[in-house]
């Protein structure tokens, strides 16, 4: 295969995929009048579509058939993201079970975890959030202060977990916390996970409101929460090397350089329809040879994934670029903007432009800051 043939991703039965989920989108969207919007991966919540994606088969693609999923690859699950996000599909409600959670399940859960929560998450009816961020310990996972303590009959958890994406209406969440004393020599041993059930007494979800208005991120503490030895997702004390896994899925996927797609394609579309100066056109096409290359990047992660291979450091690579590369992509179509002659093109696209300069500052900051991303990879290529 060339190196061409791979960037593109439709080799096999993919481009055949890839097509039947533009038709659906395409669909869809006409049907059930959504718009396409930006980060729609962690703002565009709609149980709805969600429900229909996966009736479709477009849902719990790397599920086993025998847990209700299709039993195929990474690449194939990289080729629906890819063209769900280029939309601007409202799909946060089934994202993070689909994309970290299921994954999780498969690589560490028990046979009975998988038996009761991977249909549901295939269906798209099961929704999960993830527990990792706390006060104090956003990117430096190894300070998460949250703690399960043994008691008789399993566990019982304490703490708080914050900027928790979907807590208010998730079903449950992957909780990291400590379940051993810390060892300052050892900083990253005696974490483990557990699923707990987001209606469990004890826990309370608080809004974090975003500055547009938008309610997506919780505070979520934990008093006193009983979760049971069959909720211990995994190892006791193998925390650490669970998450770092699970964090592979999130930061290497195309979301991570397509969360402005939606800006980018419609200021390049609009650009399409007039005639445009060298100059713009040397803008557009520095924009887009920056995105093909961040994109083979992000394939190629893809590609490691579904040969099994070990892919955490250029996973970090991709989402260190990928999200400057959003960030920048911002400011970029804006000056592009400027050269759009459609005054309804114009005010459509400056709509979407304000929405994106919003959520600009939080692309580098979630899946862990960049500056410790640089970290996992300069430890990754053996710098010490």
């Amino acid at each position: 295969m060339s190196e061409f043939d791979a960037l593109c991703a439709n080799d096999g039965d993919l481009a055949d995929l890839r097509v039947r989920v533009r038709q659906f989108v395409a669909e869809d969207r006409d049907r059930f009048g959504w718009e396409p919007a930006i980060d729609s991966w962690l703002t565009s919540w709609d149980a709805g579509f969600s429900e229909r994606l996966a009736d479709a088969g477009f849902v719990g693609l790397t599920i086993p058939t025998e847990y209700g999923g299709h039993g195929l690859g990474f690449l194939h699950r990289y080729v629906v993201t890819e063209e769900l996000l280029g939309a601007g599909a409202p799909v946060a409600a089934h994202w993070f079970a689909d994309r970290q959670v299921a994954p999780s399940l498969l690589s560490y859960g028990s046979e009975e975890q998988r038996t009761r929560l991977l249909p549901g998450i295939a269906a798209g009816r099961l929704y999960s959030a993830i527990g990792m961020s706390e006060h104090g310990a956003g990117s430096d996972l190894a300070a998460t202060a949250t703690r399960a303590t043994r008691t008789e009959d399993g566990w019982r958890i304490n703490g708080t977990k914050v900027w928790t994406s979907g807590g208010h209406r998730a079903h449950f969440a992957i909780v990291l916390a400590r379940t051993s004393a810390l060892d300052p020599e050892h900083r990253h041993a005696g974490f483990s996970q557990f699923i707990v059930a987001l209606d469990s007494p004890g826990v309370t979800i608080s809004p974090i409101v975003t500055l547009d208005g938008h309610h997506h991120f919780n505070e979520v503490t934990f008093d006193d929460v009983a979760v049971g030895d069959a909720d211990v997702l995994g190892e006791v004390g193998a925390g650490w090397h669970q998450v770092t896994a699970e964090l592979g899925f999130e930061r290497s996927g195309p979301e991570r350089i397509l969360s402005t797609a939606t800006l980018i394609i419609g200021v390049i579309k609009a650009l399409g329809g007039q005639d445009v100066d060298d100059r713009t056109a040397a803008e557009v096409g520095d924009l887009l040879g920056r995105a093909m290359a961040l994109r083979q990047l992000s394939v190629s992660v893809a590609r490691a994934l579904s040969a099994g291979e070990d892919a955490a450091t250029r996973a970090a690579l991709v989402k260190d670029l990928g999200t400057r590369f959003e960030q920048q992509s911002v400011e970029l179509c804006a000056d592009l903007l400027e050269y759009v002659r459609s005054e309804q093109d114009a005010a459509r696209l400056r709509a979407v432009l304000a929405t994106a300069r919003q959520h600009s500052p939080m692309f580098t900051l979630r899946g862990g800051t960049n500056e410790v991303l640089r970290g996992v990879i300069a430890r990754g290529l053996g710098v010490r």
